[in-house]
């Protein structure tokens, strides 16, 4: 017996899109969405890995001969470039669409990144221009963090959203290995002052094929139809469906019972964003803050300091530093494409819970191993590997669940909030740990702000036990109710207060 739908509010949308798109199964043409979108994130790593790579090189007389300062400085520009970008193309991507964003920002990086290996001098004017570029590459990749996992998370079917998601933030560290590998082979193998820009020439290399796949990609009709764009949305929604279908795909019906109501809702800028983080969804404002926050200190705090680590306590010689890495990369990469499927199986809690608290009780181990003075440069790698296979993982699903647990017309913007927030507190992890290093002479400070570094994942998995959010297998609009459907309900006597769960 089928249930007749309820009456509808005055001037609202009665929608089947969301469900539409839960209930597709996966087809070729998720793969290459994932493909062309996904890229963003190699995108990032190659660009902080080639970035980092190339300060000494940059301070050398025959390349730019800046000095130290002015070239360590290029990490802070570009981290100050993400937190703009994020915060500014975030808005635009929740007011304008997915779609135009995500070829707008790819667009500015290719810019920035791209005129960056034509600075010719080290004159006050070309170290100005180095810099510009470096934050413009910084605002294109920190805008792609915004748009992409909106992007992502709205077309990708409930019962994949998971690992897809965390498969895609974990592709970082493939960009971080080709960076690696790159600037490994054009700095020894090339002439200096051409081998460093070559490199940062890798990233625009990629993104230029990737624009054009880009073009072609649909908006998301789950945007399009909170928007009010109903006869768009249907079209899209066609589109994707004709494609799974032409890709060997059986599409279930879709009962009238799963459609939902709508309302659009008026855009919201960041001063009413910050009234419903905290005054709607406190508990998920702090949760996702806190995910955010821990895993940024600890990956910025070991990423960018693990050469002087190598190089202090190890002796391990400059140029070999790279090997190390690549192994280093390898492990953070093969946690989230291994058991990221996890995340939609065992549960979002569960997992992101155990990755949090697992890698910083391993961590706290290899702390009192370092202090022991038992471990070598090989060991030491291979602790990295194994702590950060479960903490890749975790943090990989910190940027899930923030773009996830907050409603659509918000989803970009919240995105770029707490990406914002984490960056800010990732900064003070290499200013820290750098101090903590010293000159290799005492293993003690380091050995506490390994401990440091074990008690904030752990703080931070023990949170997400008590705040998480079990959103494995849900639809987004079941995880976190639109504006727009709360509006449709408001505008019917006798309906549910705002903000309520809506049934399904």
């Amino acid at each position: 017996m089928t249930t007749a739908p309820a009456a509808q509010a005055p001037g609202s949308i009665r929608s089947l899109i969301p469900a539409r798109i839960d209930r597709l199964p996966w087809s070729p043409f998720h793969t290459r969405m994932v493909i062309a979108l996904g890229v963003a994130w190699i995108l990032d790593g190659l660009e902080i890995t080639v970035a980092s790579a190339v300060v000494e090189t940059l301070t050398e007389e025959d390349t730019l001969g800046l000095s130290t300062t002015a070239a360590g400085a290029l990490a802070s520009v570009y981290l100050a470039g993400e937190v703009f970008g994020a915060l500014f193309f975030g808005r635009l991507s929740d007011k304008l669409g997915r779609k135009k964003l995500f070829v707008i920002t790819l667009a500015v990086y290719l810019i920035g990144s791209g005129l960056t290996a034509f600075t010719l001098g080290n004159g006050a004017g070309w170290v100005a221009f180095l810099y510009v570029t470096r934050f413009i590459s910084g605002m294109g990749i920190g805008g792609e963090y915004a748009a992409i996992n909106s992007a992502i998370d709205e077309l990708i079917p409930a019962k994949f959203r998971g690992r897809v998601d965390i498969a895609v933030n974990g592709t970082y560290w493939a960009g971080a290995i080709i960076g690696t590998l790159g600037t490994y082979v054009f700095l020894n193998q090339l002439d200096p002052g051409i081998g460093w820009r070559v490199a940062f020439l890798l990233g625009p290399v990629l993104g230029l094929v990737i624009i054009f796949v880009r073009r072609h990609l649909p908006e998301s009709p789950r945007w399009q139809v909170m928007h009010g764009r109903e006869h768009e949305a249907e079209e899209t929604i066609a589109y994707i469906e004709h494609e799974v279908e032409h890709g060997g795909g059986t599409l279930p019906e879709v009962g009238e019972d799963n459609a939902i109501e709508l309302t659009p809702a008026e855009n919201i800028g960041y001063f009413a964003l910050a009234r419903v983080l905290f005054k709607e969804y406190p508990s998920r404002a702090v949760y996702g803050a806190t995910l955010m926050i821990t895993q940024s200190f600890l990956y910025n705090a070991i990423f960018f300091t693990y050469t002087l680590v190598l190089g202090n306590f190890y002796d391990v010689d400059s140029g070999q530093a790279p090997l190390f890495l690549i192994a280093f990369a390898v492990g953070n990469l093969t946690g989230p494409l291994t058991i990221g499927h996890l995340f939609d199986t065992i549960g979002r809690k569960k997992m992101i819970s155990g990755t949090y608290i697992l890698s910083g009780v391993l961590l706290a181990i290899t702390a009192f191993l370092f202090q022991a003075d038992v471990l070598t440069a090989t060991t030491q790698t291979i602790a990295w590997c194994v702590i950060f296979y479960f903490a890749s993982a975790g943090a990989s699903a910190a940027y899930l669940t923030v773009s996830e647990i907050f409603p659509q017309e918000v989803r970009a913007k919240a995105i770029a909030v707490f990406f914002a927030i984490a960056q800010c507190f990732g900064l003070l992890g290499p200013i820290i740990y750098g101090a903590l290093i010293g000159e290799g002479e005492d293993r003690g400070p380091l050995f506490y702000g390994y401990l440091l570094g074990a008690g904030v994942m752990i703080l931070g998995g023990v949170i997400a036990a008590v705040l998480g959010v079990s959103a494995e297998g849900k639809s987004l609009e079941d995880v976190a109710t639109p504006f727009a459907a709360r509006n449709a309900d408001s505008r019917r006597p006798g309906t549910r207060a705002e903000g309520a769960a809506r049934p399904r």
